[in-house]
């Protein structure tokens, strides 16, 4: 019997040296986190959930919630009780957007994974956003440490952009309205994304390109590629600039925004993605057959002055000639703005992307030219003179 006593006590000291060995590897870490939230700078109201991650990523119900207080993106919680190094932040609201020049209409959401064992500052932006996914498969799915897996998404990420950076710092570092080369990436990659498009749109393509990313750390769809391409080549940079570095005056804050312009630049002129937004112009539209249809040659009746113009697109159409005549008919212009006519010529310019411009149209017997001046091009990208009688002279391409 004395015997058995003392194994069952032998059994209760072990059983309580293991859990108080359990207890000393918790070690309970408060800190402070702040940082920002961009895509533009997120505004006043945004919310910011912060929860605690394992080694492996997987939630350890840990979460800490708290909101930006004014309309520079800011945010920052005190005395955070951690038992990881490891953070998810989650940010949904709404942000200035760089390309308008005005806030969201929606609110958007945004997230980072971040190992603060050395931080107390911690970004949420596009690029932490996109490399999420990335990171949470080569952890789940191959031996490698957090930081390799970060290091790993963040070049794939950029990778899309035609960007290389071999020293680039952390995204959830990054800053659009500090200096440097790595800010600069940053802003060059929110601005792309972004393009002329919505709320909604934004969320959309963010989300396929990292379900796209995620396994292979490659974007396979061209059609995502296409997207990208397809509104960068439209991007008024240096309006953009303009816009951004007005709002950070209006906010009473001296920032100096990084020379995003170069990155932008660089993937237009080295991506591989197939441009398929060029501005259309049908065979007829609802005011007759149009002039600037292709090869159209039967100018006789019944004309129009259309064309189909994709969000960011712009154009310009100058005639040259005897006498036409607008609008006097019983339909008026749709989405031109019209010069006045001078010296033989007359100038017909959309009035805003993302329309059909139509006009009714006619013309005395005569010779006449057309010249197109797509997406703010300084030279004609196409010229076409035609007799009244309908034979073409001379076309050509530019």
């Amino acid at each position: 019997m004395k015997k058995s006593f003392l194994i069952f006590a032998a059994i209760i000291l072990l059983f309580a040296s293991c859990e108080e060995e359990k207890t000393e590897e918790i070690k309970i870490t408060r800190t402070e986190l702040k940082g920002y939230v961009q895509k533009g700078p997120f505004l006043n109201g945004t919310s910011i959930k912060i929860s605690e991650l394992r080694n492996d990523l997987s939630p350890t119900g840990n979460t800490f919630s708290s909101q930006i207080e004014d309309n520079s993106g800011l945010f920052q919680l005190n005395n955070i009780s951690l038992t990881s190094q490891y953070v998810q932040l989650e940010a949904n609201g709404f942000y200035f957007n760089e390309i308008t020049g005005k806030n969201s209409q929606s609110p958007i959401t945004l997230f980072a994974l971040s190992d603060i064992t050395d931080k107390t500052t911690v970004n949420v932006n596009v690029l932490s956003h996109l490399e999420k996914s990335r990171i949470e498969y080569l952890l789940t799915n191959g031996e490698t440490s957090f930081s390799a897996a970060k290091k790993q998404a963040e070049k794939e990420v950029l990778n899309i952009f035609s960007i290389t950076a071999p020293n680039m710092i952390d995204a959830d570092l990054l800053n659009i309205s500090a200096d440097g080369e790595n800010n600069a990436i940053l802003l060059a990659i929110s601005v792309i994304t972004q393009g002329f498009r919505t709320e909604a749109e934004l969320s959309d393509l963010l989300a396929n390109i990292k379900t796209d990313l995620k396994q292979d750390g490659i974007l396979n769809s061209s059609a995502l590629g296409s997207l990208l391409i397809n509104d960068a080549r439209l991007l008024d940079l240096v309006q953009l600039r303009t816009d951004l570095e007005k709002r950070y005056t209006d906010l009473g804050l001296t920032v100096t925004i990084p020379n995003f312009e170069k990155y932008v630049k660089q993937f237009i002129d080295n991506s591989s993605y197939t441009i398929n937004n060029t501005i259309s112009y049908p065979e007829f539209s609802t005011y007759g057959k149009n002039i600037l249809y292709g090869d159209s040659v039967d100018f006789e009746s019944g004309l129009s002055l259309s064309a189909d113009l994709p969000k960011g697109t712009s154009l310009k159409i100058i005639i040259k000639g005897n006498i036409w005549y607008y609008s006097a008919m019983s339909k008026g212009p749709i989405n031109w703005t019209i010069s006045t006519f001078k010296n033989g010529e007359q100038t017909f310019e959309a009035t805003e992307s993302g329309k059909v411009s139509d006009l009714r149209i006619q013309f005395e017997t005569g010779t006449y030219t057309i010249e197109w001046y797509e997406n703010n091009s300084l030279v004609p990208t196409k010229t076409k003179t035609f007799q009244k009688e309908g034979v073409i002279i001379i076309e050509e391409e530019k």
